[in-house]
């Protein structure tokens, strides 16, 4: 009985996820851009990038890869401001922060509609200086083992290089 009710749950929270991706998906494939952006500011200085990676949360097999990496310069004395669009905001969103040794990354989710923006520090006390943002958007999916798991189907990439030149990561 608890293997039904486990499986039950499993199903409704992998159709619950589906559902919500597909909802950001339709909410952005008539855009004129097509695809969202993110967008980041620090010192001045705006990107907005498109997709890195981009797939139909349907089947993960068919992605769009356009390798879209944005660039920010940073110093130790401003944060970065991230702003995501609605369409990313009202699904389930991974924000990914990797400083100068990777090992030292952090991983933060977002429930739909809670969040539209980020500050970011530069540098953080115990991981050293950021090296780069990725936002994703999750689809859960099972694997061989019937395990439940997080998959991006969709990441956007900001690459951070220091204002004196040198690239961190």
């Amino acid at each position: 009985m608890k293997r039904i009710i486990a499986a039950t749950a499993a199903a409704a929270v992998v159709l619950a996820s589906a559902g919500t991706g597909t909802l950001a998906w339709a909410l952005t494939r008539n855009d004129d851009s097509h695809l969202p952006e993110i967008s980041a500011y620090t010192g001045g200085q705006l990107t907005r990038v498109g997709p890195f990676l981009y797939c139909n949360v349907l089947d993960l097999n068919d992605c769009e890869t356009p390798q879209t990496q944005g660039e920010l310069r940073a110093n130790e004395r401003d944060a970065v401001q991230l702003s995501v669009p609605s369409a990313i905001a009202s699904a389930p969103w991974r924000l990914v922060l990797v400083y100068e040794d990777p090992d030292n990354a952090t991983i933060s989710t977002f429930r739909p509609d809670t969040r539209l923006a980020v500050t970011i520090p530069s540098v953080d006390p115990q991981r050293g200086r950021l090296t780069g943002v990725a936002v994703q958007l999750l689809t859960l999916v099972t694997d061989g083992t019937d395990e439940i798991r997080e998959v991006p189907h969709a990441e956007w990439s900001i690459r951070v290089v220091w204002a004196n030149g040198e690239q961190s990561g």
